[in-house]
C-alpha cells in the first residue's frame, strides 16, 4: 500500500483529502505545518508528499529542499493557489513532480498522484535534473522535424515547455526574431490534451484594423467591400485547439478590445454578423518586445496582457546557446541535402569556429539559410570558409572574392596607409575617408557589419568604398 503525506495548514483540507485518499486504497498521515512535515519524513518513508506552498512557518520550496535531503526518491506535489503558479513553476524546476492549484478537485488530485507513481522516479538525474523521461532529441509535427540541442539553456526551455504543455493556460513567448517562436508554439500544442485538434497560426505583425477583424473573427458576406462571401475566422478554425498569434503586439488597440471580450466570454461574431458563436481555443502569443513595457508606454492593452500572461517562456537566442550551434549545423545539413538532393558530409573546423565566434542576429532562421546556401555552392565533400557569406566570415576572407576585402590585404594597406595616389587637394578628403574606414575596421577586427554601423552607413556602401580602394593604383 502506498503510502501519502499530506502537509497543509488547513486542518479540514488536511482531513479531506486523506479520508478520500483513503477510500482509494493509500495509508495517508497529515501534519499541519512545514516543520512537523518534515519531522514525519525523517521518521517514516512516504511514496508521495502533498505539500502547501504557503504553511505558516515554511514556504513550499523549503519543505521540498528538505524533504529531498533526507529522501531523494520521494515523490513531492506541490498544491498552490492560482497566485503563486509562477512560484510553484520554479519549486518544480528545483525538484517537485508537478503542481496542483486550488480548489483542489478530489479527482484531479488522485490523477496527478497516480501519474507520479507510475513515473520512473527511482531513474537516476544528471546535473540539470533532467531523466530519461525528458523529450527526446527531435520532436515530429506536420512542418518535419525540429531538432531539441543540449545546451543547459535549451533543457531548461523545454523543461518549462513540458510544464505548462498539459494546462490550459495561455502562454507568452518572448524572443528575439528567429528564436523559432512558432516551431515552440506547436511544440506546446502537439504535448498538451488538444494535440488531436487544429493548430492555427497568424503573423500580426502586418495586419491593418480591418484585415485584423476578419482574419481572427471571419466575416459575412457584404460586410465591407471585397466581402463577396462568409469567411471562417482564426478562431473558428482553430476551435478546440490552439491559436498562436504571432507578434501581437502590433494588433490595434480596437482589435485588442475585441480579443479582450472573445477570451473572456468565450463567444464571438464574425464582422458584420449577429450571430454569437461559442469557441475553446488555448491562445498562445508571440512577441519580440516586452508586452509589460508596451502597456506601460500605452501600446497595449493591460487588461488584455495579464490575460495572456498565465505563463511566459523566454526564448534565449542563438549566440548564447553555443553548445548548440554544432549540433543545429549537422541538423540544417542533413536538410538541405535532403532538398537539394546532395551528400555534403560535414564542416571543416574552422567553419565551426566561425559559426561559434558569430553573433546570429537572425539566430535560427538565419544559420538554417547560412547551411542552406553553403550546401548549394559546396560541390562535395565538406563545407569549407570560401562558401560561407562575408558578414559570418569577418577576418576569414582571404580567398573570398575581391570585392570583399581579405585579411593579407588589409594588413598590407594597414602597414602603408599612404600608399594611395600622390596627395593633392583633389583627393586629400578621399585620404581621410579612407583613413577613418581603415581605423574603424581595424577596431572591430574587421566586422564590416559593425564597421557600417559606427561610420552610419550601410553595409552594400561599405562594400562600394572598400572595392574602389582596392582598384586604386
Amino acid at each position: 500500500m502506498k503510502k501519502i503525506l499530506i502537509i497543509d495548514d488547513d486542518i479540514d483540507m488536511c482531513n479531506l483529502l486523506s479520508r478520500f485518499l483513503q477510500r482509494k486504497g493509500f495509508e495517508t498521515d497529515t501534519a499541519h505545518n512545514g516543520n512537523r512535515g518534515i519531522a514525519k519524513c525523517k521518521e517514516n518513508n512516504f511514496d508521495v508528499v502533498l505539500c502547501d506552498f504557503r504553511l505558516g512557518d515554511k514556504e513550499g520550496r523549503e519543505v521540498l529542499r528538505d524533504i529531498k535531503t533526507i529522501n531523494p526518491q520521494t515523490i513531492v506535489i506541490i498544491i498552490t493557489g492560482y497566485s503563486d503558479i509562477k512560484i510553484a513553476v520554479d519549486v518544480i524546476k528545483a525538484g517537485a513532480f508537478d503542481y496542483i492549484t486550488k480548489p483542489l478537485v478530489p479527482d484531479e488530485v488522485l490523477t496527478v498522484i497516480n501519474k507520479a507513481l507510475a513515473a520512473p522516479v527511482s531513474a537516476p538525474t544528471d546535473q540539470e535534473g533532467n531523466s530519461p523521461a525528458r523529450p527526446k532529441n527531435k520532436i515530429t509535427d506536420q512542418n518535419g522535424d525540429f531538432l531539441v540541442g543540449q545546451s543547459s539553456l535549451t533543457k531548461e526551455l523545454y523543461r518549462q515547455i513540458e510544464l505548462v504543455s498539459p494546462t490550459n493556460y495561455s502562454v507568452i513567448l518572448y524572443g528575439e526574431s528567429g528564436t523559432g517562436k512558432e516551431v515552440i508554439a506547436r511544440t506546446i500544442h502537439s504535448r498538451s490534451t488538444r494535440n488531436d485538434k487544429p493548430f492555427v497560426a497568424m503573423d500580426c505583425g502586418t495586419l491593418s484594423k480591418e484585415l485584423a477583424g476578419s482574419e481572427l473573427f471571419g466575416h459575412v458576406k457584404g460586410a465591407f467591400t471585397g466581402a463577396l462571401n462568409d469567411k471562417e475566422g482564426h478562431f473558428e478554425l482553430a476551435n478546440g485547439g490552439t491559436l498562436f498569434l504571432d507578434e501581437v503586439s502590433n494588433l490595434s488597440y480596437e482589435i485588442q478590445a475585441a480579443l479582450l471580450r472573445v477570451i473572456q466570454e468565450r463567444k464571438f461574431k464574425r464582422v458584420g454578423g449577429n450571430k454569437e458563436m461559442d469557441v475553446d481555443v488555448r491562445i498562445i502569443v508571440a512577441s519580440n518586445e516586452n508586452l509589460q513595457d508596451s502597456y506601460r508606454k500605452g501600446k497595449f492593452r493591460e487588461d488584455l496582457f495579464h490575460r495572456f500572461n498565465e505563463f511566459s517562456i523566454i526564448l534565449p537566442p542563438l549566440r548564447s546557446r553555443k553548445e548548440d550551434i554544432p549540433l543545429f549545423a549537422r541538423f540544417f545539413l542533413e536538410k538541405a541535402n535532403e532538398e537539394l538532393n546532395k551528400k555534403v558530409e560535414g564542416f571543416e573546423d574552422d567553419v565551426i569556429e566561425t559559426f561559434l565566434n558569430y553573433s546570429w542576429p537572425g539566430n535560427l532562421r538565419e544559420f538554417r539559410n547560412v547551411v542552406r546556401r553553403s550546401a548549394l555552392l559546396s560541390p562535395s565533400g565538406i563545407i569549407n570558409t570560401k562558401v560561407l557569406p562575408a558578414e559570418i566570415t569577418g577576418l576569414q576572407l582571404a580567398d573570398s572574392p575581391k570585392e570583399y576585402f581579405s585579411h593579407a590585404a588589409a594588413v598590407h594597406i594597414h602597414s602603408h596607409p599612404t600608399e594611395m595616389k600622390e596627395l593633392d587637394l583633389k583627393n586629400a578628403a578621399a585620404q581621410a575617408e579612407y583613413d577613418t574606414i581603415m581605423n574603424v575596421l581595424k577596431q572591430v577586427n574587421f566586422n564590416k557589419s559593425k564597421a557600417a554601423e559606427i561610420l552610419k552607413i550601410d553595409r552594400k556602401t561599405l562594400y562600394n568604398k572598400i572595392k574602389n580602394y582596392e582598384s586604386q593604383p
